[in-house]
């Protein structure tokens, strides 16, 4: 009986997480042409201007994206790209990547740090 109810709990918490997520155009809205500052869980805080033609900007290093369906793609020097879904509330972004929250940001706009 137990795992039947956490099955059910399971199939009917899921679609309520789904629906959370921002689509692609939502992401492309919120994020384009503005910076992210935050903290991934992997690698600490980060601070990134999206420019809208797809070059990402941050000290020291740049990049590139794109958005990919209902995703945020991300690729650094030679590193293959990896897509993220997103959550956007306001001018906060939680990253999730395989249905985990990997990571938050507060979205600035335009390019407060000169990248």
């Amino acid at each position: 009986m137990r795992l039947c109810l956490a099955a059910a709990f399971v199939f009917l918490a899921a679609p309520a997480f789904a629906q959370d997520l921002a689509s692609g155009e939502a992401i492309l809205s919120a994020i384009s042409g503005n910076t992210v500052e935050g903290s991934m869980v992997a690698s600490g805080s980060y601070a990134e201007f999206y420019e809208a033609g797809g070059q990402i900007m941050g000290k020291g290093f740049a990049g590139s994206w794109m958005i990919s369906g209902d995703q945020m793609c991300f690729a650094y020097g030679l590193e293959p790209a990896s897509c993220w879904n997103a959550r956007i509330e306001d001018n906060r972004v939680t990253w999730i990547n395989g249905g985990v929250e990997e990571g938050t940001g507060t979205i600035r706009k335009g390019n407060p740090n000169r990248f």
